[in-house]
C-alpha cells in the first residue's frame, strides 16, 4: 500500500453535531499530500516487480479500529480510505516542516474492523515489506 495522501483522521473534536476536523476548527490541515511523481514512481516500480500494490489515502489514527461501526465511521469521514496506521501524519508533518518529500509505504497484515487475531498475517506483511524495500532502495536514491 502506497499512500496517495496522509490524513489525521481522528485529530479534531467530537461535538454534538459530530466530528470536527482540524480544518473545521481552524487549526490547520489534517491532510498531507504526497508528491504525485514519487507516488507514481514507487507504484510503477512495485507493480513492475510483480508485487501486489494499491494506492489510496492512509489514515493516521490514535486508536486502532476494532469494530465494524468505527470502520464505517472512518470510511464515511474519508471516502476511499485504503488503510489505517498510527505514525504517518506525524512523520509527514515533520518532513513537510523540513521541506523533505514524504511517502508512506504500508504492508497490510489485517483488515480494519472487528479484531480477529486469527486472521492477522503479520509474517506475510513483513515479508512483503522486505521485498518492497529491497526493490525501492535501488530506485529511491
Amino acid at each position: 500500500m502506497v499512500a496517495s495522501e496522509i490524513i489525521a483522521a481522528d485529530l479534531g473534536a467530537e461535538t454534538q453535531e459530530g466530528f470536527c476536523s482540524l480544518e473545521q476548527l481552524g487549526f490547520g490541515s489534517s491532510r498531507v499530500s504526497v508528491d504525485e511523481n514519487l507516488l507514481n514512481l514507487v507504484y510503477e516500480t512495485l507493480l513492475g516487480s510483480n508485487l501486489p500494490v494499491n494506492t489510496g489515502p492512509v489514515l493516521t489514527i490514535s486508536t486502532v479500529t476494532g469494530t465494524a461501526e468505527r470502520a464505517r465511521e472512518l470510511a464515511d469521514r474519508v471516502p476511499g480510505a485504503a488503510a489505517e496506521a498510527m505514525e504517518g501524519y506525524g512523520v509527514a508533518l515533520a518532513a513537510q516542516d523540513r521541506g523533505v518529500e514524504v511517502l508512506e509505504l504500508r504492508a497490510i497484515s489485517n483488515l480494519v474492523g472487528p479484531r480477529d487475531r486469527s486472521a492477522w498475517r503479520i509474517k506475510e506483511a513483513l515479508e512483503a515489506l522486505e521485498a518492497a524495500t529491497s526493490i525501492l532502495v535501488r530506485v529511491l536514491k
